[in-house]
């Protein structure tokens, strides 16, 4: 049985993975009108991924003896300047995803609750590796700088990193 404190940390961190899927489903839909065809791709399965974390939350709440609850969201930003204002805005908010998650297993530990330490240890390491991808990705965008070929190349480089982790 979770703690009332743990148990509303988990519920809030529920929401957060929605928002985060609705985040990432906006950005993709403004790189597929744009004509980021490859950011679109990487960001529609990033959409999923956030997706398919919100519910293995869902599941261990519910088998934890608490119900989970499906929150409304506020809309996403859905308008940007840019393919780098797009992924400073994602390192920007798995920043805030982490410092959750950092949060409940403070908390786990402070109350004793190992199981529930145990299972957010592999959020940790999945925002480990959203945090360098972004990074990454920042970084080479700022190499291309305004070289609209290169820009198209790597765009197609995005295409392949959607099609690779899922």
């Amino acid at each position: 049985m979770l703690s009332k404190n743990i148990e509303q940390l988990l519920q809030d961190q529920v929401k957060k993975e929605a928002s985060s899927s609705q985040t990432y489903l906006a950005m993709a839909c403004w790189a597929d009108t744009k004509g980021f065809e490859g950011a679109a791709d990487f960001l529609y399965a990033h959409s999923d991924e956030e997706r398919e974390h919100m519910l293995k939350l869902i599941k261990f709440l519910n088998e934890r003896g608490s119900q989970a609850t499906v929150a409304a969201l506020d809309a996403p930003k859905k308008d940007f300047n840019s393919l780098m204002e797009v992924f400073k805005s994602i390192l920007e908010h798995e920043i805030v995803v982490t410092e959750s998650i950092n949060n409940i297993i403070t908390n786990c530990l402070a109350g004793n609750d190992h199981l529930t330490n145990n299972f957010m240890q592999w959020y940790m390491n999945e925002q480990m590796e959203e945090e360098q991808l972004a990074r990454s990705i920042i970084d080479k965008l700022e190499m291309i700088g305004s070289d609209t070929g290169s820009l198209y190349l790597f765009d197609k480089e995005l295409a392949g990193l959607a099609s690779a982790e899922h």
